[in-house]
């Protein structure tokens, strides 16, 4: 695959890394020749001196290859701008770093599905830690072609659970509502803003996905 990261932090760094073992072809975007001087003796891939929410800059990547774009810097306001460019340039998979929650729902409206918070992802992992809790990774029990798949409900989705005209193999399985865990059963009734979390298969994803466009993968 062919992989853009925009934005050299040691996230960005650290998974180019572990993708340059399966030898793909990694392009890193940096506007800050200084950090590239600095890298470019440690990691064995093409550096590129600019500001990658530029739509000329990524122009030069030759867009129409790119496999995945990773927007990782340290803005998440930047990250949110080059993530629009990389879309509006046809690139499909983008994926967007942010660390104010706040931003997760503008993400989510501006279609950018696949956005991650580091920050927030660690501090509830170290809480549990510090809880004594035994944390059952996700990656252990999401096996084959199982997915997760998440939506913001609006006005038309103001209905009970069971009602929802879902795909053959896909559940509800729960909701945030107000950023509060809720347990569902068939009777729950939707409210708008409620993120809503189903268990799919990598088949139905689209289906959902068409069905839901806010809709994002978990």
């Amino acid at each position: 695959m062919k992989i853009v990261f925009i934005g050299a932090s040691s996230l960005a760094i650290a998974t180019a890394e572990l993708l340059l073992q399966g030898d793909h072809e990694i392009i890193i975007i940096e506007k800050d020749k200084a950090v590239i001087d600095e890298l470019i003796e440690k990691i064995d891939c093409v550096f590129m001196h600019g500001n990658g929410s530029k739509p000329a800059i990524l122009k030069e990547t030759d867009p129409d290859s790119i496999d995945v774009v990773f927007c990782l810097t340290k803005s998440d306001e930047a990250n949110i701008i080059a993530s629009l460019v990389a879309r509006s340039l046809g690139i499909q998979r983008v994926i967007t770093r942010i660390e104010d929650v706040e931003f997760e729902h503008i993400c989510i409206e501006l279609g950018l599905n696949d956005t991650i918070i580091p920050t927030l992802n660690n501090a509830r992992y170290l809480a549990n830690i510090a809880a004594g809790r035994n944390i059952l990774e996700l990656s252990a029990i999401i096996r084959g072609n199982v997915r997760l798949f998440s939506f913001i409900a609006d006005e038309t989705c103001e209905e009970p659970v069971g009602d929802l005209d879902l795909p053959k193999h896909s559940r509800v399985i729960f909701l945030y509502r107000d950023n509060v865990f809720q347990p569902t059963d068939e009777e729950t009734k939707l409210k708008q803003g409620d993120e809503v979390v189903l268990v799919t298969t990598t088949d139905e994803y689209e289906q959902l996905h068409e069905k839901w466009s806010n809709g994002k993968a978990m």
